[in-house]
């Protein structure tokens, strides 16, 4: 199978992730509903999710070393599926996320 991804950017079982929110702007329930879509999602690939007060606006959500999304660089918010796909892609790039990659096949 030819993959597009660089081995590179795959990370260690279990994954690390950190999701940074604005406390000023109230971004902490947005923050934690991601956190639970991961958690649900992901279960023992993942072995620490930490959310971490920020300020000016910041949403970054980061994978390791790596940021797979930062609303500065990427716009807004990701959906919960889009987000899912990132990590997927770094984590577990065989892992199959059933309707979410459904619906980009057929986008």
């Amino acid at each position: 199978m030819t993959d597009s991804r660089d081995a590179v950017n795959l990370i260690p079982v279990p994954a690390k992730i950190k999701i940074e929110y604005c406390v000023q702007c109230g971004w902490l329930l947005r923050a934690g509903w991601m956190a639970q879509e991961l958690l649900s999602t992901f279960g023992d690939k993942i072995g620490e999710l930490a959310l971490v007060p920020s300020s000016g606006g910041v949403f970054r959500v980061s994978v390791g070393d790596g940021i797979v999304w930062s609303r500065e660089n990427n716009g807004g918010f990701p959906s919960a599926a889009e987000l899912k796909r990132l990590v997927r892609d770094r984590v577990a790039p065989d892992m199959p996320l059933g309707h979410v990659d459904e619906k980009t096949e057929g986008s």
